[in-house]
C-alpha cells in the first residue's frame, strides 16, 4: 500500500488555516446539531473524491456524468455519492458505499485521507460531506446501473489543471462559477467548484484566464428548469 501524495493530504492542514469563502457562504454555520445557518432541517449526503496515480506518474480523479433520465441533476457531472442512510458508517460509510453501487469501486483499495465539513445545498437541502479519498489500490471501475449513470472517467490531473480547459461558466439568473472540459465532460456547479477548492488547498491549481466565459450548456438549462418546474 501506498500513502497518499502529500499535495492530497495538505488539503486537510490548508483548509484549517485558512477556510475558503465557499465554505464560508455554504457551510452549516457552525451550528452544533448539523442543521444549515437558516434552521430548516439538511438530510445528509456525501460525496468521495477519489484521486488515484497512473502507470505514468500522474494523478486522475473519478467523475461519473449521471444518467439524463433522472429526476434530480440529470446529465450533470458528479462526484459518485449520495445521502447517508441509517446503516451507513456516518459520512466516510455513506460516500464509500454510494462509490460501490454507482461505478463498482472495490472500497478495500482506498484510503480515506480526510473530510471537509457539510456543505449546504439549498435547491436540495442536503449538507453534503466531500470525503478526500486516495485510491492506493486501483482497480476496474465503470457503469453499475445505467438507470442513475451514464459515464464514469478517470479524469487526468493534468487536463484538469490545463488553463485551456477552464473558464467561467455563466448561467440563468446571474449564475457564474468555475468550469471545466475533460474527456468530453462539461464540468460545473457544485462539483466544479468543489474540484476548484480542493485543487486551490492542494497547491496544484495554474493561473488562467478567469475572464473567459462559457454559457451553461442548453441541455443543461432545461435540466434546471424541469426541476424547478
Amino acid at each position: 500500500m501506498s500513502g497518499a501524495p502529500a499535495w492530497l493530504t495538505r488539503v486537510e492542514e490548508e483548509f484549517a488555516r485558512d477556510v475558503p469563502a465557499w465554505f464560508r457562504e455554504f457551510g452549516l454555520g457552525g451550528t452544533a446539531d448539523g442543521l444549515p445557518a437558516d434552521g430548516g432541517a439538511a438530510r445528509k449526503a456525501a460525496v468521495l473524491m477519489l484521486f488515484a496515480g497512473d502507470e505514468d506518474g500522474g494523478h486522475d480523479v473519478v467523475l461519473t456524468e449521471r444518467s439524463r433520465h433522472l429526476r434530480s441533476h440529470a446529465g450533470q457531472v458528479s462526484f459518485p455519492g449520495g445521502r447517508v442512510d441509517p446503516d451507513d458508517d456516518g459520512v466516510v460509510g455513506a460516500a464509500l458505499r454510494e462509490a460501490q453501487e454507482e461505478v463498482g469501486l472495490d472500497t478495500r483499495g482506498v484510503e480515506v485521507v480526510s473530510t471537509l465539513p457539510p456543505l449546504f445545498l439549498r435547491p436540495s437541502k442536503q449538507a453534503v460531506t466531500p470525503v478526500l479519498g486516495w485510491w492506493h489500490t486501483p482497480g476496474p471501475i465503470g457503469v453499475v446501473d445505467e438507470g442513475e449513470v451514464a459515464r464514469v472517467v478517470r479524469a487526468p490531473l493534468e487536463t484538469l489543471l490545463d488553463p485551456a480547459n477552464r473558464f467561467t461558466v455563466v448561467g440563468p439568473r446571474g449564475y457564474r462559477g468555475p468550469g471545466f472540459e475533460v474527456e468530453g465532460l462539461f464540468v460545473w456547479g457544485f462539483t466544479a467548484t468543489l474540484l476548484d477548492t480542493v485543487l486551490d488547498l492542494a497547491h496544484l491549481t495554474r493561473e488562467w484566464d478567469a475572464d473567459t466565459e462559457r454559457r451553461l450548456p442548453a441541455r443543461e438549462i432545461s435540466a434546471i428548469l424541469r426541476r424547478r418546474g
